[in-house]
Formats: structure tokens, C-alpha cells, sequence
């Protein structure tokens, strides 16, 4: 999984607005994804006084148990547009997000089959793939204070993956390709946000 031209992306979208007025960027890390080791970040820029530009990326490169070969790893990046009821920042929103990336994930044995995607195939099978889909979403941003934010989101959408199939638990042998259509959450947030 090869992030060449994410942490740059990211990185010029956070020093690149170095000019821009007060309150119209601001950084932030999704907390639920910080719980599971998940590095994060994410950069919102104002576009109008109700629309903003949300890119956020997301990486975990660690195995969970090494003697098990039991991991989760995945990168993604997901841009979203947000329409403000109120103002920029503030309140509720409506989102439109794109999102894509890879995963290496097996020996996983605690996820049920949801939504017609079989998860608990992950107990004893690894898969690698990528993917790619869109979404929507609907948020809420409290003001802490000045430069403070705590936002929360929920998304749903679709997405299509293409993978290959190995045995577990250490994961030699590959045993097949395929590819499935996904439809359900596509995004979780609880976002502690700083506003520049």
C-alpha cells in the first residue's frame, strides 16, 4: 500500500492556505478512528459562506497480532463537498463524499455479515484489494470556542471493491479473485476540529 502522493496531497492542503482568511480552514482528526490506531487528518477550506471542501485521509499500516497474522490494514481518502444550513462551520450539514483506497485485512473473526456482505468470511480468509464509491451524509458542528469545533457525522453510500483471496491464518496461498458491490455506512466521524 503506497501513499506517495497522499501525504503530500495532504500536506499541501494544509500549508497552502496560509493566506486565507480567519475561520475559512481548519484541520482536524476523527477520534473513533484515533481509537483504533488509525492515523488521521483531515483539512476543510471555505468555499462560500455555506460551502466547504472536506478532504480527510486515513492510514493503518500495523498487523493486530503478529502470531495470528491478524490485521486491518487500509489507507483512504475521502473528499466530501458541505452545504452549512446555517453558516460555514457551524450547525448542520448535508455532504457529498467520494471516497477510495486499499485494505489487507484477515483473521478478523468479530465482524457479522451485514448488508448482504459477507464480513465474517474475514475469520479465515485475508483479502487485498482496493476500492472506490460515494456517498452522502448528514453532520452536526458544536463551537467549543474560538478555534474549537466537535463535529459529528454519519454516511451511507456505495462502494466497489476487487480483491484477491488467501487462506488464513498466515495467509500463504492465494485462492481466488473477485469483486463485490457494497451498500451501507460509508462514513463515521466524531471530529475534534481546529479552525485557523
Amino acid at each position: 500500500m503506497k501513499l506517495k502522493f497522499f501525504i503530500p496531497l495532504l500536506l499541501g492542503l494544509l500549508f497552502g492556505f496560509n493566506n486565507a482568511k480567519a475561520q475559512d480552514v481548519a484541520i482536524k482528526t476523527n477520534l473513533l478512528y484515533d481509537a483504533t490506531a488509525t492515523v488521521n487528518l483531515g483539512v476543510e477550506v471555505g468555499l462560500a459562506p455555506k460551502w466547504t471542501l472536506d478532504i480527510s485521509g486515513n492510514y493503518n499500516p500495523f498487523t493486530i497480532n503478529k502470531e495470528t497474522n491478524m490485521k486491518w490494514k487500509h489507507w483512504l481518502v475521502q473528499p466530501e463537498a458541505r452545504y452549512w444550513f446555517c453558516r460555514k462551520f457551524g450547525g448542520h450539514f448535508f455532504a457529498g463524499h467520494l471516497w477510495g483506497g486499499q485494505y489487507n485485512v484477515g483473521n478478523v473473526g468479530f465482524i457479522p455479515d451485514f448488508l448482504g456482505t459477507p464480513f465474517s468470511q474475514l475469520k479465515d480468509h485475508r483479502y487485498e484489494g482496493w476500492f472506490a464509491g460515494a456517498g452522502i451524509g448528514y453532520g452536526y458542528a458544536w463551537m467549543l470556542g474560538k478555534h474549537w469545533n466537535l463535529e459529528a457525522e454519519i454516511g451511507v453510500g456505495y462502494a466497489y471493491t476487487n480483491f484477491d483471496k488467501y487462506f488464513c491464518p498466515k495467509c500463504g496461498e492465494k485462492i481466488g479473485n473477485g469483486d463485490h458491490h457494497y451498500i451501507g455506512p460509508t462514513k463515521a466521524a466524531i471530529n475534534l476540529v481546529y479552525l485557523f
